[in-house]
């Protein structure tokens, strides 16, 4: 039995319902349901779930507002959060990353997505307790040095700009986590090339050339932004 504690924060049933169902199915007992995010957070400071599923679109507080709060608050701003959203909610899937959740998924879902969403970032938050040393970073292949700023794909070095550099790092220093390109702007503040949203763009295509065969490891996420494959 999986032994994670998870807040469902949807206000509807048969949507509750399924999530439930199929998260008990997969070995998830220790549920909780709330229909609103007054009720959410309510709830978070008894139950202190290890994870948070969040609707984006709940009466009353809206997610949006359940997370900014979540996340500027030291006691709950490590609690992972993936946000429930309708395909129409882009621009508020990008405003919810920029707060701090974790990933998100579209509806309608497959279950079986959302669970291996769920144990994604489970994993991810138990690697992140347990840091690197600050400066080497080793995924796969790949093995970077920040303190040397240098990085090389198997046994072969990787000429990498600035810019190109803390970008490659900061997607690779969280695997499957979903950054937004104003937040990567906000992260890399490079002389050698103007990082602006749209930069962000042409020097991910320049890094997926100079990383070769291995360039899929830079995921697209339409719309939003990028992220490291996790698969590595």
């Amino acid at each position: 039995m999986a032994k994670e504690k998870i807040l469902i924060i949807e206000d509807e049933e048969d949507i509750q319902e399924l999530i439930r169902y199929n998260l008990r199915k997969e070995g998830y007992e220790n549920l909780k349901v709330a229909d609103s995010g007054e009720l959410g957070l309510k709830i978070i400071p008894e139950f202190m779930p290890d994870i948070i599923l969040l609707d984006l679109m709940l009466p009353g507080i809206d997610g949006l507002t359940v997370c900014r709060t979540l996340k500027s608050n030291p006691e709950t701003e490590a609690i992972p959060i993936i946000m429930l959203t309708a395909k129409s909610e882009e621009t508020d899937v990008i405003i919810g990353l920029e707060m701090g959740a974790d990933d998100y998924i579209t509806k309608p879902f497959s279950t079986k997505v959302l669970v291996a969403r769920i144990k994604s970032v489970v994993r991810r938050s138990k690697y992140n307790v347990q840091e690197e040393t600050p400066d080497i970073l080793k995924r796969g292949n790949l093995l970077m040095n920040r303190g040397k700023r240098e990085a090389t794909l198997g046994d072969k070095p990787i000429t990498l700009t600035f810019s190109e550099f803390e970008i490659l790092y900061m997607l690779a220093k969280r695997p499957g986590w979903v950054f937004t390109r104003n937040q990567i702007v906000n992260e890399v503040k490079g002389n050698d090339y103007p990082v602006t949203e749209r930069a962000v763009d042409v020097q991910i295509v320049g890094l997926r050339k100079k990383l070769g065969e291995m360039g899929n490891l830079i995921e697209t996420v339409r719309g939003v932004g990028y992220r490291f494959n996790e698969n590595t």
